[in-house]
This record gives C-alpha cells, structure tokens and sequence, in this order.
C-alpha cells in the first residue's frame, strides 16, 4: 500500500518494530521519488503512537489517509489453551493499536478541517471460522464494527472510514502456513483465482481510497482475496 502510494505522487510515512524491515521500506519507498518518513514505533504503546504522530505531522505537514495496518498473527491455541496473556497479546497490537492510530488521525483530521481518509485492515477471519484463532479472529472482526461507527461518526467532519480484509496474503506471518504442503494443497485450490495475493495487489485500493476518486465511498469493507470466500 505504501510503495503504491509513493508510485502516485505521495509522501509517505511508515512505522514499525524491526528496525531492519524499517529501513529497507525506507530505502524502497525513496526509490520512488517521495518524501519517506520511518519511524520505529509499537502501537500498541499509546504514548510511542502519539509521539509518532507528531513527528509525522512535522515532517510531513500534514495527514491526508491514514492506514491502520500493524498486526500480529494467531496465538493458534485451542481456546481452552489461551491464556489472558495470550488473549491481550494479540488485541494489544491488533486492536488497541487501531484505536490509538484512528483516534491520532481523527483528531488531526478533524482539526485541520478538510476531510480524510482512515483505513483499517481486518481479515477473512471475520468471515471463516479459524480454530486456534479466537484471539486473533475477536480483534479483526472489531475492526470492521469500529469502522462502521467512525464512518457515520466522523461524517460530518468529510472523513471517511473504510475496512480492508485480505484473504491468504503472501507475508511473514504467512510463509510458514504457505509453506507446509498440507495447508498449502487444502487452501490454493480453494482460492479461483488459483494463487496466493501479494502485497501488490493492495497498492490500487491504497490510491483509490486515498484519493478523491472514494470521496463518497465510507463505511464499507474491501474483501480482496482471490474470491476465497466464494468458492
């Protein structure tokens, strides 16, 4: 989504954990020609979002979209198994992540006077049962049910709220999954589309809900899996 964006016209900003996977979107994304700014920030610590918010704004001057991408994957233990710790593990990051993130954004949107645009990404876990997945399947399925309320409660301040939910995305949480034979001869024939999606497949949707093109599109969930559900 970011290099998409980049590959449009834009400056882009980019957070996260590890320092390395930092640093080489930074180096990909200024190949591009834009304005990058890389900041190392947990989401889940309120005070690290704020912060990076701020020295966005700084560098940038302004937020015109928003995407609430960060995430972790599955505990993938039997929900007998899961622990509390296991349970806000993952609903630290994959959730109050999002709330820290929209609410940063709504307020500079909301400020500045203009409009925008915030993106939160959920996944077909919200539509298929996954077992061991309770945890993980509780945090993405509030995303959808918190963009819908900030879609009709930021209305009136010209920002709109979409959710993005991928199916099987080629990924580092994915590559162990995609790579055990078993899961992989279970699923692919399930996808009509017959292949994994890439990270490619999210840079149009990142430009069009960014740009004025989606200017009355909001409150609505973007299922971009191979038609996974379908078949």
């Amino acid at each position: 989504m970011a290099m998409g964006l980049a590959e449009a016209g834009a400056d882009v900003a980019v957070w996260g954990r590890d320092l390395a996977k930092l640093e080489a979107a930074r180096s990909q994304l200024e190949s591009a020609g834009g304005r990058v700014v890389a900041l190392p920030r947990d989401v889940g610590d309120e005070e690290q979002v704020e912060t990076g918010f701020a020295e966005t704004l700084d560098a940038l001057g302004r937020i015109d979209a928003c995407f609430a991408n960060a995430g972790i994957g599955a505990v993938r233990k039997p929900l007998v198994e899961t622990t509390y710790d296991d349970w806000r593990e993952v609903l630290t990051v994959n959730l109050d992540g999002t709330f820290f993130t929209c609410r940063a954004a709504a307020r500079h949107m909301i400020e500045r006077g203009d409009g925008g645009s915030i993106v939160l990404t959920s996944s077909s876990a919200t539509i298929m049962g996954q077992a061991g997945g309770s945890a993980y399947a509780a945090s993405k399925g509030a995303q959808v049910a918190v963009a819908k309320a900030l879609a009709v409660e930021l209305a009136r301040y010209g920002v709109r709220v979409n959710t993005l939910v991928p199916g099987w995305i080629e990924s580092d949480l994915t590559a162990p999954a995609f790579a055990w034979k078993k899961f992989a001869d279970a699923v692919l024939p399930r996808i009509p589309q017959r292949r994994w999606g890439t990270g490619q497949d999210f840079a149009g949707v990142a430009v069009y809900l960014t740009s004025d093109a989606s200017r009355y599109h909001t409150g609505d969930e973007f299922v971009i899996d191979g038609g996974y559900r379908l078949f």
